[in-house]
């Protein structure tokens, strides 16, 4: 095996304990000069304050908790803190960041691993630097409780929810551009007119008016029963002597929730009774928003299962059966503790891919103990299950199981019935019933409440059944591919204002209706235009992207650009490429289908179009700009 010799350069973040030096740390957003995507980059040397353990017994103790890792050779010691790296880097969440690269220079070896949130990826190769450090000294080192901040910092990210990661993971698998645009809170797929934004499941083509009607549900509960679709019977309230009043009326038990809320906040089950409804409204009035008046609903509680019906874009898509969390005795361990060993299952990691959230302790749950005549100190049999709340509340520890294949058409046709009246992208109905695969027709079956912006992994990553491709599902609303979500683009490694000025007129003589923006390292150009340049040259790109006229890019990037900045955007339909150094010949690295390349060095033309290569020789006086604005009217034109 090849391993690295130390060296004289000069030591960063080392200490005089340390073998390896890990610094110089560059995040790039998009493909830079090392991988064709975002990445973390650093530089990797051994200190020589020590001498390292052979290479083998690192890969030992490494293989120890990822098997995977002991079955593979590594030319270096760079080579396998690469791969530790890029495993740790999933984070025990099968992340899709799987991609790393490796480039010995001639004092340190630089590395690149693939990234989605550079401050987490950051602790991520700290972490690897300790765990090596540690295994030289022979020490312990606690990989699974750094593992735990580390999750921790990736959930907080704005990658991190699971409806958001499940969306950007599949637009990924799929080729659909994203990017996260920070000023407005938003996710944006794909590009300029391809474009559409939004946050988790609800986007900007969805009806605001709509999405807000979903989430005052007593007026939503009326729209419904007028349209003769289940409801079940009940009044608002204001005060708690209304709500006694009303539950006498239409008789327990009855459910208590607030008029606006969302994930089962604040929300009661099967109230049996006065006393019972006095804590209810309670929970219920604590869950309505400060800005908000009280009103909380009461209404005929309905027996039966809880489920989630989805349709996207008008069209039923997945169900799913949500049980409140429970545990079984052991015969010896209380219910708190039973809670504790539950907590520590890896289905309910808690991450954005887990099956199950942990289960959450809180004052419903001792309420609905005590219904029980149990509290969290008491020891169950061995073998006896206890449901630890009324309400089916996944968030806090509930199961989701999926029940796609068993719904009965009536319940579809039902379903999609409802979705025809809202203008939104994906909505879920809350429904209650003892069995989804009986009729609505049948009786007791009652629409709990709709939901405007539904979470997905309930059906994505089911605790029990196959899995929904929800994402799939709804990208494909607005995409058929990841073609379909681009707008054309054109890439030099050096253009002057004047020939972007003339490229984008050649273009416009063409198709004048277009919308065309146009960065250099010297100005900012939308049609005939100039902008404001800023500083941050993605930045500029970014905003060209973020333009929702914009039907098509021209963006130049040289060697400067590319080693500070990398490229803000993956792919390109036709790169023009004027004497370009090895770094800007990275343009080329991952083009389009159907891409055209053009390279000139000195005056020989190279010109690569759908597999051909044509050579030729500029004659004296033929300008470049001809060549190549021939080639952007071929390619506008397919």
């Amino acid at each position: 095996m090849i391993q690295e010799k130390s060296t004289n350069v000069v030591r960063v973040n080392a200490r005089r304990t340390d073998v390896f030096d890990v610094f110089n740390f560059q995040h790039y957003a998009g493909p830079n000069p090392y991988l064709d995507r975002g990445a973390l980059v650093f530089d990797f040397v051994l200190t020589g304050y020590r001498e390292p353990l052979p290479i083998e017994d690192y890969v030992k103790k490494i293989s120890d908790r990822y098997p995977l890792l002991g079955n593979q050779t590594y030319e270096s010691y760079a080579h396998l803190f690469a791969r530790t790296a890029s495993e740790v880097g999933k984070l025990d969440m099968d992340l899709h960041l799987t991609h790393f690269y490796v480039k010995p220079e001639d004092k340190f070896t630089r590395i690149s691993i693939q990234s989605l949130h550079p401050r987490t990826t950051k602790a991520v190769i700290y972490c690897i630097w300790d765990w090596f450090e540690a295994i030289g000294q022979d020490e312990d080192f606690l990989l699974d409780d750094q593992l735990v901040s580390l999750q921790t910092r990736f959930r907080e990210s704005v990658y991190g929810g699971p409806t958001v990661y499940a969306l950007l993971r599949t637009a990924d698998e799929k080729g659909i551009p994203t990017f996260y645009l920070w000023d407005e809170g938003l996710m944006q797929y794909g590009w300029g007119k391809k474009q559409v934004r939004g946050v988790a499941t609800t986007f900007d083509c969805d009806s605001h008016i709509d999405s807000d009607f979903t989430t005052r549900k007593d007026d939503c509960k009326d729209f419904l029963g007028n349209l003769g679709f289940p409801v079940p019977q009940g009044e608002i309230v204001t005060t708690e002597k209304e709500a006694l009043i009303v539950a006498r009326e239409i008789g327990y038990p009855v459910a208590v929730k607030p008029v606006v809320g969302h994930k089962g906040i604040g929300v009661t089950a099967a109230v049996q009774d006065s006393y019972e409804l006095e804590s209810a409204y309670d929970r219920a009035l604590t869950a309505i928003p400060e800005n908000q008046p009280t009103r909380i609903i009461v209404e005929k509680s309905i027996t039966g299962k809880d489920f989630r019906l989805l349709c996207v874009n008008g069209k039923f898509v997945a169900a799913t059966e949500r049980r409140p969390a429970s545990v079984t005795g052991d015969g010896y361990s209380s219910i708190h503790e039973l809670i504790r060993q539950e907590n520590r299952k890896p289905e309910r990691l808690d991450s954005p891919t887990s099956a199950m959230s942990k289960i959450q302790i809180d004052e419903a749950m001792e309420l609905y103990l005590e219904e029980q005549r149990l509290s969290l100190k008491s020891v169950l049999e061995k073998g006896r299950s206890v449901f630890l709340r009324k309400v089916a509340n996944l968030s806090a520890g509930g199961m989701s199981i999926n029940a796609t294949h068993t719904i009965h058409d009536d319940n579809i046709i039902l379903a999609q019935d409802i979705a025809q009246h809202f203008r939104l992208t994906c909505l879920g109905i809350d429904v209650i019933t003892e069995d989804l695969a009986e009729s609505w027709k049948q009786g007791n079956f009652a629409i709990l409440e709709i939901n405007a912006a539904p979470g997905i992994l309930m059906h994505l990553n089911p605790a029990v059944g196959e899995s929904i491709d929800v994402p799939s599902r709804i990208l494909e609303t607005f995409f058929t591919s990841g073609i379909d979500a681009r707008i054309p683009t054109i890439t030099f490694n050096k253009i002057s204002v004047q020939e972007l000025q003339t490229t984008i007129d050649h273009i416009l003589l063409q198709h004048p209706e277009w919308t065309i923006g146009a960065v250099c390292r010297e100005a900012v150009l939308i049609n005939r235009s100039q902008k404001v340049l800023r500083p941050d040259y993605n930045s500029n790109i970014q905003s060209l992207l973020r333009n929702p006229k914009l039907d098509l890019l021209i963006a130049e990037y040289d060697s400067e650009t590319l080693n500070t900045e990398g490229m803000f955007y993956q792919g390109s339909n036709i790169v023009i490429l004027d004497n370009p150094t090895e770094m800007e010949m990275m343009l080329v690295r991952d083009l389009v289908d159907g891409s055209t390349v053009v390279i000139k060095k000195g005056n020989d033309i190279s010109i690569k179009r759908k597999g051909l290569i044509e050579d030729y020789t500029l004659g004296e006086d033929e300008p470049f700009t001809r060549v190549y604005l021939k080639e952007v009217s071929t390619i506008l034109s397919t």
